[in-house]
């Protein structure tokens, strides 16, 4: 009786908590915000100035006593009172789109292998920010499940999540994973590895959303179409503003090597993987997701290395959003997928 109750005035929310961007769900409304992960602080107040796009227009650009932070570092908080109010924030604007009596229930989708300590940390931090309820899904799961994936049939699905902070490698069969790796190769390692690339080749110095802008502009893994852009930054020799074109020639070497590494994590997760799941594998073919699935090339690249078919998700970048808005749809379903329920808190 009471459940019901809590259902019809409470708002049921799912939170992808990135490194790089926030999505929110909201039961009934579908994604009603993606925001990337960076909260604009007043240092001398302590007052939060801005979160999300506007906060993010702020990086390395801010006066001495205002500093954007990205609270979480490779998929894991860094930053508990932050992020705690990087959510409110979020949450309380997704509340303001349908005011409800109760406070919301929320699944949170964190990456997989976390630590009891880091699962604890984003349980704290939604319930500070105001979940009546909080249930925790690996990001992979909820990645699997929003792309429709049968993941309670007895058959193997490999995905591969690949965000800002980290890639999630995870074959799942029977509501499971039954082999995974997290690894620290993702979209921010990319970027610095373009910081780097021009720093030591070009003697030019630039920023990370600069890096990011031209990755996504240029960036390309497989030989094929000729691409350039124009790259503005500091001289190392001279301290002057300079501009360099860019090939993804260029972006092709500068983050081969991170490549590389990503290829090998997967060929590990494969070298584990039950012969029998292997077979359903090659069959049913890898599913890329998370905004890395978005590199020109990768998908095929992939696919010459390790013989198997590989498919980029429909709208990668929202798949673990949309996998909280399916648990919250059915809960007492995937119950058993859940990291963690309301009533299984780990330990402090």
């Amino acid at each position: 009786m009471f459940k019901k109750l809590f259902q019809l005035f409470s708002n049921d929310i799912g939170i992808d908590l990135g490194t790089a961007n926030t999505l929110v769900y909201l039961k009934g409304h579908g994604i009603v915000i993606n925001e990337p992960s960076v909260v604009a602080l007043n240092t001398k107040t302590g007052q939060i100035v801005a979160v999300g796009a506007e906060a993010k227009e702020m990086l390395g650009r801010t006066p001495a006593h205002v500093r954007a932070v990205r609270p979480l570092v490779d998929g894991v908080i860094s930053d508990f009172e932050v992020t705690e109010e990087m959510l409110a924030y979020l949450i309380g604007k997704a509340e303001k789109m349908s005011k409800k009596f109760f406070h919301p229930r929320v699944v949170v989708g964190v990456p997989s292998g976390c630590t009891n300590v880091e699962i604890r940390a984003v349980y704290d931090a939604a319930r500070s920010a105001g979940a009546r309820e909080v249930f925790i899904i690996e990001e992979p799961m909820s990645a699997a499940i929003g792309i429709r994936i049968p993941i309670k049939d007895p058959v193997g699905s490999i995905v591969i999540d690949i965000g800002g902070g980290t890639t999630d490698i995870a074959v799942i069969s029977l509501g499971g994973i039954v082999r995974s790796k997290n690894i620290k190769i993702a979209g921010d390692r990319l970027n610095n590895d373009i910081v780097l690339y021009l720093k030591d080749e070009f003697k030019l110095l630039i920023g990370e959303k600069t890096a990011e802008s031209v990755k996504m502009a240029v960036g390309n893994v497989t030989p094929g179409t000729f691409m350039e852009a124009a790259v503005r930054g500091r001289d190392l020799v001279t301290g002057l503003p300079r501009e360099v074109i860019v090939t993804d020639t260029d972006i092709r070497e500068a983050i081969g090597p991170s490549i590389g590494l990503l290829i090998d994590a997967v060929k590990e997760v494969l070298e584990t993987t039950p012969p029998e799941l292997l077979s359903d594998l090659m069959r049913r073919g890898i599913i890329l997701v998370g905004g890395g699935a978005l590199i020109a090339g990768l998908a095929e690249l992939l696919e010459n290395m390790l013989k198997i078919p590989v498919y980029v998700a429909e709208d990668p970048l929202t798949a673990v959003a949309r996998g909280t808005g399916v648990v919250l749809d059915d809960l007492e379903y995937y119950k058993d997928v859940l990291v963690l329920a309301q009533d299984e808190l780990p330990p402090r």
